[in-house]
C-alpha cells in the first residue's frame, strides 16, 4: 500500500527546479546528489523519497562525499546563525569547556589525517559519544573512514529529508 505525500512533500514536488535545488542544497552540499534528487521528483511519498536519497548517496564519487562533507561544520562548533547545526549538534550544548577543548584538539588531528570534518549523525548523541567515536575512527583507513562517513550522510540526509517532508 503507498502513502500520499505529505503536505512538505507536496510542496516540495511543486517547486521550481531552482527553488527544489535550493532546499537539497540544504540536506546535502554534494551538487551530484542534488542532481540526482531533482531527477527523481515527483516523489510519491517519503520513502520514495529516502530511496531516492540512499541511491544517489550511494553513487557518489570520492570527491562529491568531500563536496557533501565540506557543507557540515564541525562537531562542537555549530554553523553561527544556523538552527539545523545547532538543531543537530545540541549534544554538545551542555558539554563542558575541558570536553569542548578535547573535541576540537580530536576534529584537528582528524582533519589533518584525512582532509575533511570529522562527520558524525549528531542527533541524540552527547558530547562524550561524538569524542569517544572521534577516538575510534581516526584509527581507520581513509577508504574506510570514507564509506562510514557516507553512512552517516545517509542518516543525516534522512533526518532532513524528513522534516523537508513533514513541512517544517
Amino acid at each position: 500500500m503507498t502513502s500520499s505525500p505529505t503536505p512538505g512533500l507536496t510542496r516540495f514536488n511543486t517547486l521550481d527546479d531552482a527553488a527544489a535545488a535550493a532546499e537539497l542544497h540544504e540536506v546535502c552540499a554534494s551538487a551530484a546528489w542534488g542532481g540526482k534528487m531533482l531527477a527523481q521528483r515527483p516523489f510519491a511519498d517519503a520513502a520514495a523519497l529516502f530511496a531516492a536519497s540512499d541511491a544517489a548517496m550511494a553513487e557518489l564519487t570520492a570527491a562529491d562525499l568531500a563536496e557533501a562533507m565540506a557543507g557540515h561544520p564541525p562537531i562542537g562548533r555549530p554553523k553561527p546563525g544556523d538552527p539545523t547545526s545547532a538543531r543537530e549538534q545540541r549534544g554538545m550544548a551542555g558539554a563542558s569547556e575541558e570536553l569542548k577543548a578535547e573535541l576540537l584538539e580530536l576534529n584537528l588531528a582528524y582533519q589533518e589525517k584525512f582532509g575533511h570534518v570529522f562527520l558524525i549523525c549528531a542527533t541524540g548523541a552527547t558530547g562524550e559519544q561524538m569524542r569517544d567515536a572521534v577516538k575510534v575512527r581516526i584509527q581507520n583507513t581513509a577508504e574506510a573512514e570514507r564509506e562510514i562517513a557516507r553512512g552517516e550522510l545517509v542518516k543525516i540526509n534522512r533526518i532532513r529529508l524528513t522534516r523537508l517532508a513533514e513541512g517544517e
